[in-house]
């Protein structure tokens, strides 16, 4: 998105990272945007509106008013503003966005708003992670109107640490940079998992692998840079989330599971690309297991197989491409995964050769398709992995359409 020219209406919500969003907006002025604001009567008791007005030269709109104070302020300003950005967004005004309520001037704007939306989450932790934030903010996703910045796990001003931290200011900008709704309504939305998943076998101990995140990022900016709206859902990655993707955190592969399979319906591409468990410990520990120097044994359980279930709810005209990680005989168990699941393409590599795979930047790969030959593997670069990932897919689509 080009920022210059741009109206913005920045709403401000009672937060102690509301002090971020007074440097939000010089960014925002930076890039050649003209930004008002609008705060939460919380708010107001962490910067004066005096700080905002001052910086935007524009009278604040809050509860009490301003000097230049018209009876429909919560009407023009959402209707002077090419978009609508809430940050700090707190749990609270989530709440209202999600649930319909307006009793303040930036859930007032929220509602009168007819324009793009974008929620910067930030809160505690356990209030983030909570059943009825969550839900809130799966609510606001599935609003077409609405995008959520998701909040970057790291420590908080409470001094937890944990996810709900505020987007950095400059990371806010640059995600809306990233985004362009003339692309997004050509190339439609897509799904990738990534990262890896941990299933707990008490409070501080887990299985898991050695999955980086590294393939999915390129894929999510391969996909980005074609135009497509890209939706992350994410186990623990040692690779940002990229800039401008929907960022959804889980951490077991039940977790992953529920969110791929709520949104498929949404999205016109899903990519599988997330090491998740096969199995998980059958009863999971309470209290911490103590250290006996006996022998432990753990019963393990088959987790849901998201790539076969996501097939069997395929849409007709939906594109799904799974991933295959194989250690020997590789391209005839790569084969026979394909086959299993039914995937329109399968992306199949090995982590065994010196110099590749986790963690690196380059992998010995092929895809699959159904129906023609298998290919040999070739290591080449993530990057182009992703190019080649993005090629068959986009081709794919426009044969539907045809």
């Amino acid at each position: 998105m080009i920022l210059a020219g741009k109206k913005i209406l920045l709403g401000v919500t009672g937060s102690i990272a509301a002090y971020k969003a007074c440097e939000l907006l010089r960014l925002l002025q930076k890039e050649g945007a003209e930004v008002r604001v609008a705060m939460s009567e919380a708010a107001t008791k962490f910067v004066a509106p005096l700080s905002f007005a001052s910086l935007s030269k524009c009278p604040v709109y809050t509860k009490d008013g301003n000097p230049e104070g018209r009876p429909f302020q919560h009407i023009d300003f959402p209707r002077w503003a090419d978009l609508y950005i809430v940050a700090p967004a707190s749990a609270d005004a989530i709440g209202k966005f999600a649930n319909g309520l307006a009793d303040d001037p930036v859930s007032l704007c929220y509602m009168s708003s007819t324009g793009d939306k974008w929620i910067a989450p930030a809160m505690n932790t356990a209030m983030y992670l909570s059943n009825a934030v969550q839900k809130n903010l799966e609510t606001l996703r599935s609003f077409a109107d609405t995008h959520i910045l998701e909040s970057p796990a790291g420590e908080l001003a409470c001094g937890e640490m944990g996810p709900g931290r505020f987007m950095e200011p400059a990371e806010i900008v640059n995600a809306l940079r990233f985004y362009s709704p003339e692309s997004e309504a050509k190339m439609g939305s897509v799904l990738i998992t990534a990262g890896r998943t941990e299933e707990a076998i008490d409070p501080v101990r887990y299985i898991s692998n050695r999955s980086s995140g590294k393939t999915a990022v390129a894929l999510a900016n391969e996909f980005l840079k074609a135009g497509y709206r890209v939706f992350f859902v994410h186990g623990p990655m040692d690779v940002k989330v990229p800039f401008g993707v929907f960022d959804v955190p889980v951490t077991s592969s039940q977790d992953m599971y529920d969110r791929v399979l709520s949104a498929q319906s949404k999205m016109d591409v899903i990519v599988h690309c997330a090491a998740v468990a096969d199995y998980r410990p059958k009863h999971v520990s309470e209290t911490k297991i103590k250290d006996s120097r006996g022998q432990l044994v753990l019963e393990l359980e088959p987790n849901p197989n998201i790539l076969r279930d996501s097939v069997k709810n395929k849409a007709a005209k939906q594109v799904i491409v799974g991933f295959g990680l194989e250690t020997d005989d590789v391209q005839k168990h790569g084969e026979e995964k394909l086959s299993k699941s039914g995937a329109d393409f399968l992306v199949l590599n090995t982590p065994v050769v010196d110099g590749a795979g986790f963690g690196y930047d380059r992998v010995p790969f092929a895809i699959l398709e159904k129906g023609k030959p298998v290919p040999e593997l070739l290591m080449r670069s993530k990057a182009e992995l992703a190019e080649d990932v993005v090629k068959l897919v986009s081709a794919k689509r426009e044969a539907f359409y045809a």
